[in-house]
């Protein structure tokens, strides 16, 4: 008996161009998440696809914090509005 073909994966969306790309683009996708019409199939998309997102605003971030910690001389400051 032959194996199933496992289904072809969709090609991965690129990334955005910019975090506030990505950070639209993932309050996009919660609440469609969140309003519960999403079909099973699209949900675990959109899902996957939010996961992802997530990771790239986690590490612009993490880039710019890393960046300012040098430009602070190693120390992140407590930044106070004035």
């Amino acid at each position: 008996m032959p194996k199933p073909i496992p289904p072809a994966s969709a090609p991965a969306a690129p990334l955005p161009a910019s975090y506030e790309a990505g950070l639209q683009e993932l309050e996009q996708l919660v609440a469609a998440l969140e309003s519960g019409q999403l079909p099973l199939d699209e949900l675990l998309g959109s899902y996957q696809r939010g996961a992802v997102l997530l990771q790239f605003c986690r590490q612009k971030l993490q880039a710019v914090e890393d960046q300012i910690k040098v430009l602070d001389a190693g120390s992140l400051k407590a930044w106070a509005p004035e």
